[in-house]
C-alpha cells in the first residue's frame, strides 16, 4: 500500500509527526510493535518546578485521540522485519507499505549491567518496573532495590514510592567493564550535582550547587553517611554497591558492600538484606537496528547515548527522504522528541507541497526543537551540549 509518510514507532516523536503530516493533507502510515500508541510516554510522572505535574498517560491519550481525528492508520502490534530502497517496509503480518519518505523514530533501549544473580525471576530494567507500576498499575514487587542511579533510576524511585512500594535503597553497582562511572562515588557525586534543580528539598539544593566544585565533590565522597542520604525517605548509598543478588529461585536478598571513593570493594564482608525485586537502571542507548538497516550512516557520540544515525538540521540521514526523531538521535526527554517529529512532519509536507511558507514554518519548528532542549528539566546525559557540537561538525563533514 502506498503512503506519502512511513513512521515507525508510535511513540511521542512518532505521533507527532503523524499528526502534523496528516493535519497538512499528507497519506501517513504509523506502525509500532505495542497495542497502543504513545510508547514509554505512557510511563512518565513527574512534577515540574514550574509547569506542575508532567504526566505522560494524558498526553499519549490526547495525541492518540487526535490521530483517530485524523484518520491516521495505525499498524500496531506489528514488527518490521525489513526496509528496502525506495521505501519499501515490510511488515511481520505480510503486509508491504510503500513510500517515498520514512521516518524512524523506534526510541532507546536499556542498557544491561550484568552482576551475580541477576537472571533470577524478580530482577528486571528499571524501564519495566516503569511500565508495570505507572501503565499496568502493578507492584513490581513490596520491598524493592535499585541498582545505578541516574534520572531514570531515580525518577521510577519516586514512582514506586509513591505505588507503597517500600523502595529498600538505591546503590551502586558493583565495578565492572560494563558499569564503568555508575560504579564510581566521586563520578557519581559530580553527575547528581548537575541534577541539583531536581532536589526534592532546599538543602539537597544546596548541597548540589556546593557538589559542583571538584574540592567539594572529594570531600563529600570521603564523609558521605553510611547509611545514605535520604531523597524523598528513600535512602541514596553513595559508599555502597549491591555484588551480588541471592535466591534459590526467585529473589530473595541482595549482598550489599562498602566501596572506596573509587569504586573498588573493600575487604569486610557484605551485609544481607531481604527484598523480592531488583531493578537495575544501566542508562539508555538509542536504537538504531533499522536506521543501520537502510544504510544510514552511524556514528559514535558517547553524549548522546552512544552509535546515532548521523542526521543534519532537518533530522534526514544521509539516506535521502529518510529521516530519525526522539531518542534514536540522542537520548532526550519527550517534549524535545515531540518538537522533533513536528519538525519531520513540516520538512516532509513542505517537500511533498502541501504547506504554503515552508520555510518559515520550518524555522519555528527547528526553534521549537532547541527551545525544548535549553528549558528541559531532566538530561539524561552530562555534556549534551559537547555531543550536539560533535554532530554538527560531523554531519557539515558529511555534506561537504
Amino acid at each position: 500500500m502506498k503512503y506519502d509518510l512511513i513512521i515507525i514507532g508510535a511513540g511521542p516523536a512518532g505521533m507527532s509527526a503523524a499528526i502534523i503530516a496528516a493535519s497538512h493533507g499528507a497519506r501517513v502510515a504509523l506502525v509500532d510493535e505495542n497495542p497502543v500508541p504513545g510508547g514509554k510516554l505512557r510511563g512518565q510522572v513527574y512534577k515540574e518546578t514550574k509547569a506542575g505535574w508532567w504526566i505522560g498517560e494524558k498526553v499519549a491519550r490526547n495525541m492518540e485521540n487526535k490521530l483517530k481525528q485524523l484518520d491516521v492508520p495505525c499498524f500496531l502490534e506489528c514488527e518490521v522485519w525489513g526496509i528496502y530502497p525506495k521505501w519499501k517496509v515490510l511488515l511481520n503480518n505480510g503486509e508491504q507499505l510503500e513510500s517515498d519518505f520514512v521516518l524512524i523514530a523506534t526510541g532507546a533501549a536499556e542498557k544491561a549491567i550484568p552482576i551475580p544473580g541477576w537472571t533470577k525471576p524478580g530482577v528486571m530494567a528499571i524501564g519495566a518496573a516503569q511500565v508495570l507500576t505507572n501503565i499496568q498499575r502493578v507492584k513490581p514487587g513490596n520491598r524493592v532495590a535499585i541498582i545505578g542511579i541516574d534520572v531514570l533510576s531515580l525518577t521510577i524511585a519516586y514512582d514506586l514510592k509513591m505505588a507503597g512500594v517500600d523502595v529498600v535503597g538505591i546503590y551502586l553497582p558493583p565495578l565492572n567493564s560494563f558499569s564503568l562511572d555508575k560504579s564510581n562515588p566521586l563520578k557519581m557525586i559530580a553527575y547528581l550535582s548537575s541534577l541539583s534543580h531536581l532536589a526534592p528539598n532546599p538543602i539537597l539544593k544546596l548541597l548540589g550547587k556546593l557538589g559542583r566544585k571538584e574540592s567539594m565533590q572529594k570531600f563529600g565522597v570521603n564523609y558521605y553517611p553510611p547509611f545514605g542520604m535520604k531523597v524523598w525517605g528513600i535512602p541514596l548509598h553513595l559508599r555502597k554497591a549491591i555484588v551480588k543478588i541471592i535466591g534459590n529461585e526467585i529473589v530473595e536478598e541482595i549482598e550489599v558492600a562498602a566501596v572506596s571513593r573509587s569504586g573498588r570493594l573493600g575487604k569486610k564482608k557484605g551485609k544481607r538484606i531481604p527484598v523480592d525485586c531488583v531493578c537495575i537502571s544501566g542508562g539508555l542507548h538509542p536504537l538504531i537496528e533499522l536506521a543501520s538497516a537502510a544504510g544510514c550512516e552511524c556514528v559514535f557520540i558517547e553524549e548522546l547515548g552512544g552509535h546515532i544515525p548521523l542526521y543534519n538540521d532537518k533530522l534526514e540521514t544521509t539516506q535521502s527522504n529518510v529521516f530519525v526523531a526522539g531518542s534514536s538521535t540522542g537520548v532526550e526527554g519527550a517534549k524535545v522528541a515531540i518538537a522533533q517529529g513536528e519538525l519531520v512532519g513540516t520538512v516532509i509536507c513542505n517537500r511533498l507541497g502541501l504547506v504554503e511558507n515552508g520555510p518559515e514554518f520550518i524555522k519555528i519548528a527547528k526553534e521549537k526543537v532547541n527551545s525544548e532542549r535549553e528549558n528541559a528539566v531532566i538530561k539524561f546525559h552530562p555534556g549534551l551540549e559537547n555531543g550536539w557540537t560533535k554532530l554538527e561538525r560531523l554531519s557539515w563533514i558529511s555534506e561537504q
